[in-house]
């Protein structure tokens, strides 16, 4: 079903196609996304001011880089799977109905690995703010989301191009 302005009321989350793209990373890091997939659901509603993910990790995925932001908060909530969290705290093993958030501002580096032989499936939720900056403690690369997309360069300023 669908409303006036043809956006739909509800539908079901993994009907919705995974993201063309695997990843807004320049390379050499988009490759490492290999077995990552998003099911970009706030989009499909019209959402601006957050982005809600459904996502998976094949068995030896990562869901990201390593990072932290600047301004965006960002929580991640475990569906399915045993996922190991990656924070400047350590590991942390995860299981489904585990949650975990990440506020704006406090530089913890974190991802999720799937150092198991089963998929991992995951929500992530994070805020859209401009401006907010993407920091990659382990890698040299930064990111600035600029109207709306993110650009990246080495951490001295030069873009990747």
């Amino acid at each position: 079903m669908t409303t006036k302005n043809s956006k739909p009321v509800a539908i079901m989350a993994t009907n919705i196609p995974v993201r063309t793209k695997p990843s807004v990373y320049p390379e050499p890091f988009a490759s490492q996304m290999f077995g990552r997939e998003k099911r970009v659901l706030g989009d499909l509603f019209g959402l601006t001011n957050f982005g809600v993910n459904l996502a998976s990790l094949a068995p030896n995925a990562v869901s990201s880089i390593r990072h932290a932001h600047t301004l965006q908060d960002e929580f991640i909530y475990i569906l399915r799977g045993r996922p190991t969290l990656h924070t400047d705290e350590g590991f942390t093993e995860l299981e489904p109905g585990m949650c975990a958030g990440f506020k704006a501002g406090t530089g913890n580096g974190h991802r999720l690995l799937n150092n198991t032989t089963e998929e991992v499936v995951y929500l992530e939720i994070g805020d859209r703010t401009t401006g907010d900056e993407g920091i990659y403690p382990d890698d040299d690369l930064k990111a600035l989301r600029i109207d709306g997309s993110w650009e990246f360069a080495h951490k001295d300023g030069t873009p990747y191009k």
